[in-house]
Order: structure tokens, then sequence, then C-alpha cells
């Protein structure tokens, strides 16, 4: 029998190819085991000869190159920025509760939305680490993004790939593309390793393993990343037409696709099986291999999920119960005061250095100068100090038994600590302030560092100490200066160079194209959060129209309340605030809503308010929502006397439908609402 050279040449490819891919399924197969089962088959020393003879064979035959295998795990990337990516789903936050009153109190508000129907909960543990999503599209690992502010973060997928529990090919049967949220944590064994091997070379060991595990997600080499010991724990998938309708499911599903989904979660029928779940491991956390904070719950049917929505920064459907905070004592060693961008002054206690929940702790803040009479707290004293939400450490007793003798009563300050100014403190709040708004340089600072912020006006290369430095050397006054910064004016500051400097000014320019409602945020009005002033630029349009806006004009707007607007009224009755806003407009910055232009648009649902509830067929509800705001409609988060009509689906919660007919509100269906947009 005869071969052509190319016949052999073919068989030849097909026996590498077939080859590669061979000791590729391999060595994912045994990555699975030992990082996810946690039950290796083989050991280290054949995973790296298996592993080598397979970069041997990649790199002889590099038209075979696949971005999913197991060597692309090995780092080598060096990441010089990290590109900023706007999340598919958006990152919510979740509440915290610190008492089983506060569950039994959530339940109640899901009872009230939904009805009295059976109610099942998911039950996880709280990791405490960096919060990461994944994006996967047909079983291949795309894309890696950090929690971020909750609307976009941080592309570290380079990074995210040398994690051997993050699968980089999936198994079995999964949708074309969705998206997985996870815990990246540090265990204790691998937190513990990392600080030894820092201490014998002389070198000063890391604070705790949540931090270590956040920073590493930012080392610009990911062959340093793959040194570290991380881990990736899954705790939710997220997606159109996912193929479950509970949490539970969802997380046994990402277990079979190759995910490392804790064992420890389980399924409640009802509270009482929660607040048991809540005692076990509130005991037994300590004998866990990483940290943990608490016990998230989360409504299991999706369906339940839907109907009862989000707040502006939290599920409804979700909540985390908090462990109780660590307590310890320490010597106050002095009390200093702060200025906030607001003129707001809050008092600091110097500790002596404690270890406290994995930190040491060397500051707490005493809130104001209620709290500090309230516990009648001096310099001195015996403190107790706690996290609160393990987070923020707080001072929450003083122990008088070990008390000095002759120690004076504290004194809260008159005058600024920073300009001098005589402080101010408003009927009716806690907080003393300084009214010296435009002449206090922390308040200054803290204004433009707010405006440069990431919710703000995210400009790139330009931080928080820059501003200040900025600021102290005369460069800039206030936030419209720095559209004025030139490359020269800034090479001669501390720690810049040519580069540095030209990223800053160009990230400055970059910043006139940000969306009005961020520039409105990014002004620092105050109480003009995000969601407020996103309802303020919506409704009107334009920066002019909102200064002529009158006290009754901004209390018509929905949720604006009259301490918001009088804050509206007072900023723009500031002269030096107009200048400013005029200063910005001459450089450039969106002062107005660009509405984007759709064709298919109408105005037919012009002043209604719709709520939707119920499963559909036709739509998906956040498709359902798009069709009423593109016709000129308002989406209701819940319905009320202003609601006009409410579109049912399937399951509708049968709370909302007695609301709706009890208010009179008309009810349609998905084919009434399409017939409705048809009539345009």
């Amino acid at each position: 029998m005869r071969f052509s050279i190319t016949k052999i040449a073919n068989f030849f490819s097909m026996d590498v190819q077939n080859t590669i891919q061979k000791l590729r399924d391999e060595l994912n197969q045994h990555n699975y085991n030992y990082y996810v089962l946690d039950s290796p088959t083989i050991s280290d020393y054949e995973f790296d000869i298996t592993l080598t003879q397979l970069q041997d064979l990649e790199n002889k035959h590099p038209e075979y190159f696949d971005e999913s295998s197991p060597t692309q795990r090995v780092g080598g990337t060096i990441t010089k920025n990290f590109k900023t990516v706007r999340h598919e789903y958006r990152m919510y936050s979740l509440d915290n509760s610190y008492s089983k009153e506060d569950l039994i109190d959530w339940e109640k508000r899901i009872q009230k939305v939904l009805g009295d129907v059976p109610l099942e909960y998911t039950c996880e543990l709280k990791y405490d680490g960096a919060s990461i999503s994944i994006t996967y599209e047909h079983g291949k690992l795309k894309r890696a993004v950090t929690r971020g502010d909750g609307f976009q973060g941080d592309d570290v997928t380079s990074n995210i790939k040398t994690i051997k529990s993050v699968p980089l090919q999936l198994k079995g049967n999964f949708p074309e593309k969705f998206d997985v949220r996870g815990e990246i944590i540090l265990p204790f064994a691998g937190f513990e390793r990392m600080n030894q091997e820092l201490i014998e070379i002389g070198e000063t060991p890391y604070s705790n393993p949540r931090n270590t595990a956040s920073g590493s997600l930012k080392l610009k080499e990911s062959a340093e990343v793959a040194k570290r010991p991380l881990d990736c724990l899954l705790y939710f998938l997220i997606g159109n037409n996912l193929p479950f309708n509970t949490q539970f499911d969802g997380l046994e599903k990402g277990r079979n696709w190759g995910f490392k989904v804790p064992k420890e979660a389980k399924l409640a029928n009802n509270l009482e099986e929660v607040f048991q779940f809540i005692d076990y491991w509130d005991v037994h956390r300590h004998e866990l291999p990483y940290e943990t904070d608490g016990v998230v719950l989360k409504v299991n049917s999706f369906q339940y999920q839907d109907e009862l929505g989000y707040t502006a920064k939290s599920p409804r459907w979700a909540i985390a119960y908090k462990f109780k905070s660590e307590q310890v004592s320490t010597k106050l060693n002095s009390i200093s005061y702060q200025v906030g961008r607001t003129g707001a002054i809050t008092p600091v206690a110097n500790l002596e250095a404690v270890q406290l929940a994995g930190t040491v702790v060397k500051r707490a803040s005493l809130h104001n100068a209620d709290q500090i009479e309230k516990l009648d707290i001096r310099v001195g004293d015996t403190v107790f100090v706690e996290k609160g939400g393990e987070i923020i450490p707080k001072i929450i007793a003083v122990d008088l038994s070990k008390r000095p003798e002759n120690t004076e009563k504290t004194k809260y300050i008159t005058n600024c600590p920073e300009c001098n100014t005589k402080l101010v403190r408003n009927e009716g709040e806690a907080n003393h302030y300084c009214p010296n708004f435009y002449g206090c340089p922390p308040q200054i600072i803290g204004r433009i560092q707010h405006y440069i912020s990431r919710k703000a006006m995210d400009i790139e290369g330009l931080g928080g100490e820059t501003v200040a430095l900025l600021f102290n050397n005369g460069l800039v006054h206030n936030y419209a200066d720095l559209y004025e910064l030139t490359v020269d004016q800034i090479l001669p500051l501390e720690r810049m160079a040519q580069k540095s400097a030209e990223n800053l000014v160009n990230g400055v320019q970059k910043s006139k194209d940000i969306p009005f409602e961020n520039v409105l945020y990014a002004l620092g009005i105050r109480f003009v959060g995000e969601t407020v002033a996103k309802k303020l630029a919506k409704h009107y349009k334009t920066i002019v129209s909102l200064s002529q806006a009158t006290l009754m004009d901004l209390v018509l707007v929905d949720e604006i309340g009259e301490r918001i607007a009088q804050s509206v009224l007072d900023f723009f009755s500031n002269e030096e605030n107009v200048r400013i806003i005029n200063q910005l407009k001459q450089h450039g910055v969106q002062f107005e809503i660009i509405e984007k232009v759709n064709p298919n648009a109408t105005t037919i649902l012009a002043a209604k308010i719709f709520v939707v509830s119920g499963v559909f067929e036709k739509f998906s509800r956040d498709e359902l929502k798009k069709a009423i705001e593109e016709n000129g409609g308002k989406v209701g988060s819940s319905i009320s006397s202003k609601t006009d009509y409410v579109i049912a689906g399937d399951n509708m919660g049968p709370a909302k439908l007695e609301k709706a007919a009890k208010l009179n509100i008309s009810i349609i269906s998905e084919t009434d609402f399409i017939k409705m947009i048809n009539e345009a």
C-alpha cells in the first residue's frame, strides 16, 4: 500500500493533536480531583512530569494552542494597567443582620410582597475574601472581573486563570454563555506558609488572609499570583435561560460543571432550620480551613427572587447574618479630629496596637460628641473595641475598673483642627461642622477626591494622594482647576515621571465624556448620592433646569424629600458653586443628558407607571421593563396608589394581586401590553 507524503503528515499531525488533547484532559481531571474534590489520584511529581510533557508538545506545535489548556495556568502574563470592564449583570452588596429578630423581620418583609406562600432558603457560609465575576462562553473561561463598585470592575483574567480550582474548560452540558460569582479566598494553611517564608527572609508578614487574597488579584505579574495558594468558592450563577429554577439546584449544577462549591450549603424549609444552621456554624466555623464571618440566606426560588427584586444597593431576597463580633481591650492614648469633605468633624481614638479579627487595630471611630459623652471616654482609659460588622473598629465601652485616678473629662473641640474656624452644630444633627467650606484644606481636597472617584468622574491616573499633592503645591483650588493642568506643571512634583504626568492629564480630559448623572453626583451636593443624582438628572435633563427648580418642584420629583431639595437649593444659591460649574462648562464637561435615539420608541406610555410581576412567555422581566421605559412609561418597584398597570405573568404573588385589586389597579397580561404598544 502506498501513502503520499501529505497523508503521512496528516496522520502524524492527528496523532500529535490527539496526544495533546489527551494530556490536557488528563491534567484537567487531576486538577479537579486535587483542588475541587480534595482527592488526588497521582503525586505532585507525576503531575509535574505530565505537565512538562504537554508544555513541550505545545511549544513544538503552536498551531494547537488552546487558551483553556492547563499550561495556561502557570502564569507569565504581565499586566501594566488593569482594564475597567462593565458587568453585564450588576454585582449587588448584601444587607447585614446581627440577630435572629432581624431575620424574622426580613421574612415578614418578604411575605408582605409574596403573601403567605411556603418559602425555602438556601443557607451558605459567608466567605471572607474578594468577590469575582467570571464569564464562560461555550464552556471556556472568557473573562474574570473584580467586583469594583458593583457596576464595573477590573479585568483580572490572567491572574484568575492561575487559580487551580477555577475551571478553564467546563464539564458536561452547560449553557452557551453565563456568569458565575465566587469568592477568592486564601486558606489559613497557605496564608501561614506565605508569612513564614516572609519572616525567614526578614520581611514584614501579611496582616490577614482577606486583604492578601484581594491584593493578589491586582498583582501585575500572573506568575507571582500563581505562586499563591488562592482558592475560588462559587456561590451564584447568573445568565439567561439557565437550566435550573432555584439557588440550591444552581449550586449543584455548578458542582457538576467543575466548580468548587462548598459542601456546607444547606436547604432550609423554614427559619427554624435556618437558625439551627446558624447556631451550628457559629460554633464550628473555627474548624474550617478558611475565614468566614457569617451566613448568607437566599430565597431559594428564582421566581420569588424576581418578584422581590432589588433595592438601590441590595437584593431583597438575600441577607447576610453576621456572627457576633470579636472584642478586645486596649488603652486609649489620645483623641484626634478629622475633617471630611462636607466639613463634618469625626473624632478618632488613637489606641495602643491590638490584634482584632485578624488585623492590627490602632485607631477607632468615636463618631461624634454625643458618643464621647455617652461613654464618658477619657484619654488613658482601658476601652473595649470590636469590629462593627467585622469591618470598622469601634469602641463600645470603657473598663471603669481600670480608669486611672485624676483623669480629665473629654472636652470636645470648639474650633476646626485644620483652619481654626469656630465649629457649628445644626439643630437635630449629631455632627459638628466646620463652616469654612471654601477655605478649609481637607474639605477642598476631599471634594476633589470625591469628584475623581470611580463612581463619579472615574479619572484614571489620578489618586487621592496626588490630589493632595496638587492642592498643597497650589496647582488646584477646586475640581474645575484639574482641566487646566499641564504636563509641565505636574512633572516637578514628587514621584511624578513623564508618563504618569501624561496619563493624569489624559485621564482628566477623558472625563469630559462622563454622562451628566455621574457629573451631578461628582459635584458633591450634600445628600445627593448616586441614586438621587440619577433621578434628578433623568427628571431635569440639564444642569440649567435643575439650578432653576424651586423647593416645591424638587419635592415633587419621585423620592426627593425636603432635606435633599433644600440642599440642592443651597448648593445653587452659592456664587462660588455657580462659578465652578461655569468653569466646568467651558472645559466641556457634560451638563445635560444625551438622549439615545431609539427609532422604534414612542410616547404612548408617557406618565404611566407599571409594575411587572410573575413569569412571562414572550419577554423576560428585564425586556418588559426596557419596553416600558422606551415607550415613555415608568417602572415601579412596588404597587401603590400611583401605579397605573400591573403586568401579570404566571405565578404572580398573591399579595400583589390582592393589593392591586384593593387599589383598583388594572391588571393586564403581556399580550395586552403588546397590543397597547402596537396601538402607537
